[in-house]
């Protein structure tokens, strides 16, 4: 399977192992998300200057539909008349998450035709990562069923910094001023229009940068199981509500205070919390 594209009959049953794993808790399957950084020996592709904001992600899988409908078909198979849940990564523009439902929806219909079972739920969902999405979130929320912040490439874009090259890691600090606005801003328009959202990436695995997203409204984050107690001892012990003012007012207020990082170093001091 390394060497080749898994054939439809193979990814239906690895999603279906997936779902059954999980023993009924929610799972969201990402679509094909590969290029920059994720290569697939089955998938060659030209080698570009710079392949993290080149062909790739959602770009390639609707450039070359037939790789999208297939595991979008074994996605639906795997589900078995039960719920399923699509994220669409890289998002830059509304029309590619509405061409990609534009898929979905003609396999949903393929399905119905053979009188296969379709999914009693279907949800589909943005990946926002890519910044000029924060400029027409109004025009995306209203039609994602949930979204997710994928935060490692949007502080990557937002700063034009890479995390990984520590002669730029200055520069790369995700909770600053311009950063943290920018996933309030996401928080607050999920909010208006009602549509679940979640963080995606590292993140949410540090302590600071966890109670920074707690303050901002942020309640569903992801991590690696390490961060998982260190990050709960501190929100058992925290009282958000004043960090969230405080965080508030630094947002609108701009740079003439502490830094938020230091503001929220100083608030867990304050109140004792292990960061």
């Amino acid at each position: 399977i390394a060497s080749r594209m898994p054939r439809l009959r193979e990814q239906v049953e690895l999603y279906a192992e997936a779902i059954r794993l999980t023993e009924g808790k929610p799972i969201v399957f990402r679509l094909l998300d590969v290029g920059g950084d994720k290569v697939i020996p089955y998938l060659r592709s030209e080698v570009e200057e710079n392949p993290a904001m080149g062909f790739r992600s959602i770009r390639l899988a609707l450039d070359r539909k037939g790789l999208l409908r297939i595991q979008i078909r074994a996605l639906l198979q795997a589900a078995n008349g039960g719920p399923m849940k699509i994220l669409v990564p890289m998002v830059t523009d509304t029309w590619e998450f509405r061409q990609t439902r534009v898929e979905v929806e003609r396999e949903v219909e393929r399905l119905k035709r053979e009188g296969r079972p379709v999914p009693s739920k279907l949800e589909l969902g943005a990946m926002i990562e890519v910044p000029s999405l924060l400029f027409e979130l109004d025009q995306v929320l209203p039609e994602a069923d949930f979204v997710s912040i994928g935060s490692n490439d949007l502080v990557m874009f937002l700063t034009a910094a890479d995390r990984g090259n520590p002669r730029v890691a200055k520069a790369y600090d995700p909770i600053a001023l311009p950063r943290l606005r920018a996933l309030k801003h996401i928080v607050d328009m999920a909010a208006k229009y009602n549509v679940p959202l979640t963080m995606c990436g590292e993140l949410a695995g540090r302590t600071v940068e966890a109670l920074a997203l707690l303050a901002i409204g942020m309640t569903k984050l992801s991590m690696s199981p390490p961060s998982i107690g260190p990050i709960k001892e501190m929100i058992l012990g925290l009282d958000l509500k004043p960090i969230r003012e405080a965080v508030d007012a630094a947002l609108v207020e701009g740079a003439k205070g502490p830094s938020i990082r230091e503001l929220l170093l100083g608030w867990a001091e304050q109140q004792g919390l292990v960061i």
